[in-house]
């Protein structure tokens, strides 16, 4: 996937492709800037939409169509 921008990540919608616990849908819910200025983003906070468990995500795993696909389905 080409195009993929950190500054545009929160709040867009990612569907798992293979699903773990039932959990399928994600949404960016935060953006983590590392402490040091200057440095873009780097990770994401990832929720699953049906238990709203959240967990920690590098923003270029997104880019692995093995693993996530962007959008719902």
């Amino acid at each position: 996937m080409l195009g993929l921008q950190p500054a545009k990540l929160l709040h867009s919608k990612w569907t798992a492709t293979v699903p773990v616990d039932r959990e399928k849908h994600f949404m960016v819910t935060s953006l983590i800037a590392p402490d040091v200025p200057g440095i873009q983003v780097d990770t994401v906070t990832m929720e699953a939409v049906l238990t709203g468990r959240s967990f920690i995500l590098r923003w270029r795993e997104l880019n692995d169509a093995g693993q996530w696909l962007q959008g719902w389905r």
